[in-house]
Formats: C-alpha cells, structure tokens, sequence
C-alpha cells in the first residue's frame, strides 16, 4: 500500500500530526490553570461568590484538558524510539536528562496537585486549596520551561561536545538549558497559551451573553478575557518582533523563507512582502505585493539593513518557503486581530459599553478558536522553518530515522488519524458541552456545611485601597 513512498516523508507526517494535536492541549492547560489561580485568590480576596462560580465553571475543563493533553504527548514520547531512533541515539545524553527534568519538576507537582486542585476543597481548606492550585499553574509553566528548552537547544545548539562515536554529550548544562533562543521562545509560547485561554474564555462568555446579557458569570469570563487582550496582546506583538531578530542572528535561512527573500538585498533596504507566492523552482516570489523599506525596518531596525536571500545559502538547505511564508502571516494575522479586539474592547470599557455591543461579543466568538490556529501556524513556522535539520546545521531529518519500512510508517499513520479522530473527537465534543451549559451562582448548589459559608469572608478592601481596578468591572 505504501509502496514508492519516502519513510522519512511519512514519519515526518506522522510526527507532525500527532504534534499537532498534542500542541493545542498544552497551550490550553498551561493559560486555564493560571487563569483558575487568579479566579481563586480574586475571590478569597474579595469574597465575591461570582469568582467561585466561574472557577467551578472552568475547572472541570480543565481537567478533561489535562488529561487528554497528558494521553496526546505520551504517544508522541514513543515516536522517538521508532521512528527516530538515531536521533534519540544522538542527542539522547543532551535531550535526555532535560526531558527527565519536565517530569520530575513539572509532571510531578501537576499530578501531585490536581487532585486536591479537583477534590480537596471540602478536605483541605480554602487558602492550601487556592496553594495548590497556584502550584498546579506553576507545574504548567515548568512543563513548558523544559520542553521549550529541548526545543530550542535543537534550533540554536549550544553548551554541548561530540564524542568518538557521533553523540552530542553535554559539556555546559547552563548553555544548554538557556540557549540562544530560548528565552524568546518561553515568553512568545506562553504568552500565546494566555492570549489562546483568554479568547477561549471570553468567546464562551460572549455566547452565554448573548443569551442572557446579565448572567454575572458570564460577564466576568467576557471582561477578564478582553482585558488580557488589550494587556498581552501587544506585549506579544514585542515579544515576536525580539524573537525574529534573534531568528534572524542565528536561522539566517528561516528568516529568509519567512519573508519570500531569495535575493539578498545588497544595493538598498529590503522591502516587506506582505502577500505573493514563493516559488521554489524559480527562486523568486511571484505576485508580491511589497511595502519599500519595512523589511529591512522590521527585521534589521533600520531603513537600510541587509538580509540574507535564500539565494545565499546552500539550496539542500532551504526549507519550504511556499508553507512557512504563508503560516507565519498567518499567525501574525491573527495576533493583529487580537490587538484589534482588545483596543475595540477598551473603548467599549472607557464608555461603559462593554456588555452592550451585541457585534464585540459576537467578534469574540468567532476569535474564540484562532488562538489555536495561529500556536499551530508558528509551530509549523518554527519546525518546518528548521528542515532539512532535527538539530540545526548539525544533524539532518533525512539521518536521524529509524531503518524501518515505509509501510510499517503508514501503517501505523494511518491508525493514529483513525483513533485520534475518535478519542480526541469525542473529548473535543465533550469540552464544547461543557462549555455549552450557562454558568450558575455557586450559593444555588453550595451546602450549607461547604466551608466557603463556614469561613465567613468578607470583601477585603485590599483591591480597592490599592487603586487596582476589579476585574469585573
């Protein structure tokens, strides 16, 4: 069945599909676990039951969020012994202990939490509650800390030493762990997952609004959510511009393939090409619609900086500019029309408006979902962006496989579309009921032995002394 066809292609595929859908859950997890720390230390400073009702709300989420997050990137973990074994042969004594690291540091206080996150409430206390979710948060960023830091060391190596038999082995733990890239790739990866969560949650409390514009709960999702945007949305626009420019130091070509750039501009400033067709036979960009200075402005930060053309480079090293100059303005795409949602929302805010635009809410719920399109598109940027290598400039894709048959590869492709499609179908299908349902007031189903009454708090000042304004408002 799969005969003729490349096994590397297909166990490329097969990497690339499993990731993709690993990527989203991670993304999801680590800005809902935050943002159910912030929810939870809001009410226990303010006493306001509404913060608690919409942590409830989203908790249960996240724990279907978690779960399939973890499922999805346990079977990833094994691709590397099949599919990639000399990769994990090679790089094995570097990547190895970092990935050891995830699971002590981060996996650990995730799993050790979750459940007194989930079911402690009542056993433990509101303040070790609210710990424990706050550590469960912190499990998220740790997890994200430690594979971005493998990431990366595979993007801008470092730290590291060859021995006799071809190995990467590990001379410098500080160089490896905060590579070059690293720390550009930690704050846009996590500010992506917070601006993802806050689009998730504001376009579920703008569905709720528009069936009863004065559900309190749902007002909370829709304001915490647009504030987020208007706050991180142009700290992220910050964060990947400083990224670029690192990419452009140390990824020369990707940056190239990024922009549509084949020649190097040696005689003027580099314009920005904002749509056209890279065509990779021809070494041009046909129909280019081009903006005269802002590339070399962009990416140099001056009117006449020159870039590299892919022209430059050795043409076995190129990746395909046809799929990342398209994703990556997809992804940039998407984060401009977040920065818009946010600024619309702030005038919305300052004339008192907020809840009364039927056509912002209706904005928000169709953006609800693009926070997963553009992790998506700049993963695809990033990883597509590094061929032909695994560790770039050192070890090419084509010999890190595994010595195993094309039909072995598609094979067991073909099964992971299959059980992917069915398991995280229907999970998929089960978060959107849950989102479905209308948040309720937490004082309509609490006990009357629930500690939250025992404990008898009141609205603490502190928010309002401080000059800080509520989150709901």
């Amino acid at each position: 069945m799969f005969e003729g066809f490349d096994p590397v292609v297909l166990a490329r595929l097969q990497f690339a599909f499993t990731v993709s859908f690993h990527i989203i859950f991670p993304a999801f997890s680590i800005g809902l676990a935050s943002y159910l720390a912030v929810l939870e230390g809001l009410f226990l400073a303010t006493g306001k039951a509404v913060y608690m009702d919409v942590f409830r709300y989203w908790v249960k989420i996240f724990a279907v969020v978690f779960g399939m997050g973890v499922v999805s990137g346990i079977v990833m973990s094994y691709q590397f012994g099949t599919n990639w074994s000399v990769f994990s042969d090679k790089t094995g004594p570097v990547l190895g202990p970092l990935m050891a690291y995830e699971v002590l540091s981060a996996f650990f206080l995730e799993a050790g939490f979750l459940g007194i996150m989930l079911f402690g409430q009542k056993k433990v206390g509101l303040v070790l509650h609210f710990l424990a979710t706050a550590i469960v948060a912190l499990g998220t960023f740790f997890s994200a800390f430690w594979i971005l830091s493998v990431n990366s060391w595979m993007h801008t190596p470092a730290g590291y030493g060859i021995n006799e038999v071809g190995q990467f082995i590990p001379l410098d733990w500080w160089a490896i762990v905060f590579n070059p890239s690293f720390p550009y790739r930690l704050v846009h990866m996590v500010l992506a997952a917070y601006l993802t969560t806050a689009f998730i949650v504001g376009a579920v409390g703008a569905f709720h609004l528009l069936r009863n514009r004065h559900n309190g709960q749902a007002r909370i999702m829709f304001s915490m959510a647009l504030w987020m945007a208007t706050v991180v949305a142009p700290l992220q626009i910050v964060a990947g511009d400083m990224h670029g420019v690192n990419t452009l130091e140390h990824q020369p070509a990707k940056i190239a393939a990024m922009e549509g750039h084949f020649e190097t501009n040696t005689e003027g400033p580099m314009p920005l090409t904002l749509f056209g067709i890279p065509n990779m036979a021809e070494g041009r960009t046909d129909y280019a619609v081009e903006v005269p200075y802002l590339g070399s402005l962009i990416l140099t930060h001056s009117l006449d900086g020159q870039v590299k053309g892919l022209k430059d480079f050795p043409r076995e090293d190129w990746p395909n500019a046809t799929i990342v100059f398209w994703t990556f303005r997809l992804m940039v795409g998407i984060g401009f029309a977040m920065l818009g949602i946010g600024v619309w929302s702030l005038v919305k805010r300052v004339r008192g408006t907020l809840y009364e635009s039927p056509w912002l809410k209706r904005a928000m719920i169709a953006m609800g979902p693009m926070g997963f399109v553009a992790v998506l598109a700049g993963w695809i940027t990033t990883e597509i962006g590094r061929q032909p290598f695994t560790v770039y400039g050192l070890l090419r894709t084509a010999e890190s496989h595994s010595p195993i048959a094309a039909a072995a590869v598609g094979t067991s492709l073909l099964a992971f579309i299959v059980v992917y499609f069915l398991l995280f179908g229907a999970g998929t299908f089960y978060i959107l009921r849950l989102m479905s349902r209308e948040p309720t007031p937490f004082e309509e189903h609490r006990p009357p032995h629930h500690p939250i009454r025992s404990a008898g708090i009141t609205p603490a000042p502190a928010l309002k002394l401080s000059g800080l304004p509520d989150p709901a408002e």
